[in-house]
């Protein structure tokens, strides 16, 4: 019993990981209709960013801060000088763009950065609380941390009238600049919001991974199962949805399928939801007239 609750636990927390980065997922497709496959990419490279700062000297949140501020100027200005050029070019043009845009980011780190394992700190302490042995500080500070982004966007999306106006774009950009929305600027500042999440979501898993250059291609895998089953079109759904995927992952792992086979648990909610409910469990099926 005792393995299977530490099962469960670390589950969650890896679920809560995996819910940070299918959120920025889900914000990119509702602007652009499409996944963004950098998305690990950009929050890796993020996550280099907030180590240069510590090793420089500046503390932990002192870094955390400004990671996050850089990934948001870097999101929106890759959606500006990258993505905005090819906004009325056919899908498969668009898709090309995120696959190159995954190469370059993660060439230009290995370039940078070098391509050795790096250790990242964790902020949160190493002995355990309350002689809890099920989860560890940094797991549990990891949900933490996700559960305040999730009720921050909340609250932001339902309570000010920039996230109304996000909202109101990605539900009809054309009605939206009808009523003198900024339509380019929202699509903008939604790419800043989701380049910041996912580089949360690097800095809390790398001290679990390690800092690599190819570090958040498994994660990736499993957000965008996590916001496939959740619903694409759904914020909160797809952070649900990571959290289950984290679950399934942990406890199919240890008791059904073995560690070697974890990443076929992803590739097969992937395949099972799109044959079954392609909206996913929370998402809206539309109904196209022809």
């Amino acid at each position: 019993m005792d393995a299977l609750l530490h099962q469960l636990f670390s589950g969650v927390a890896s679920g809560g990981i995996y819910a940070g980065l299918a959120l920025a997922l889900v914000m990119i497709y509702q602007s652009t209709s499409h996944i963004n496959f950098a998305q690990g990419e950009m929050a890796m490279f993020s996550t280099y960013i907030a180590w240069e700062l510590i090793d420089y000297g500046v503390p932990y949140w002192g870094a955390f801060v400004l990671t996050i501020v850089f990934a948001f100027a870097a999101g929106v200005a890759i959606e500006r000088l990258v993505i905005r050029p090819f906004h009325n070019l056919p899908v498969i043009a668009l898709i090309i763009v995120f696959i190159g845009l995954l190469v370059i980011v993660n060439s230009t780190a290995s370039w940078i950065f070098g391509t050795t394992l790096k250790t990242f700190p964790s902020p949160f302490p190493s002995e355990p609380l309350w002689d809890n042995h099920y989860i560890s500080n940094h797991e549990l500070g990891s949900i933490g941390i996700v559960v305040i982004i999730v009720a921050i966007l909340f609250a932001f999306f339902r309570y000010t009238k920039l996230g109304l106006a996000m909202r109101a774009v990605a539900e009809n950009p054309i009605s939206s600049r009808l009523v003198g929305i900024r339509v380019g600027w929202m699509l903008a500042l939604g790419w800043g919001l989701a380049a910041s999440i996912g580089a949360v979501s690097g800095m809390l898993v790398a001290p679990i991974l390690y800092l690599d250059s190819s570090m958040m291609g498994g994660v990736l895998l499993y957000s965008l199962a996590g916001a496939v089953l959740g619903g694409l079109d759904n914020p909160w759904g797809a952070a649900l949805g990571g959290f289950i995927i984290g679950i399934l992952e942990n406890v199919l792992g240890a008791y059904v399928i073995g560690t070697q086979l974890k990443f076929s648990v992803a590739l097969i909610v992937i395949v099972v939801v799109l044959l079954l409910k392609p909206s996913g469990l929370f998402g809206r099926t539309v109904v196209t007239r022809v």
